[in-house]
């Protein structure tokens, strides 16, 4: 059963729609004001980045608000690209501490 976006031309709205079987190739109505001419588009997706490479493109110069530093996964990130940036390996110790913040677990030990 594959799942279909369909662009409304009238209202512009965007619905999924659930298309079973000899109904694959008629084009559904659309939900929101009932209009039959719709479009098929393209559904969105999710690319998934490697650690590695989100390092690799971070950019610490850039401006963050303060929600940013609330997430420690984020302050651990900005850490190991200024630690590579300046051309220092402070050993595997730190890599494992970030790794602790990062998780939550870093607290956990302190209390």
């Amino acid at each position: 059963m594959p799942i279909y976006e369909y662009e409304c031309a009238a209202c512009g709205r965007v619905a999924s729609h659930v298309m079973l079987g000899v109904r694959r190739k008629a084009r559904p109505a659309c939900p929101a004001c009932g209009s039959g001419r719709t479009r098929r588009v393209m559904s969105s997706f999710a690319v998934v980045a490697s650690e590695a490479s989100r390092l690799a493109n971070f950019d610490t110069a850039a401006p963050r608000d303060d929600s940013y530093y609330s997430d420690s996964r984020n302050v651990g990130m900005w850490a190991k690209k200024r630690a590579q940036q300046m051309g220092v390996n402070l050993g595997p110790k730190f890599d494992e501490t970030v790794e602790k913040a990062r998780t939550g677990k870093l607290i956990k030990d302190m209390i």
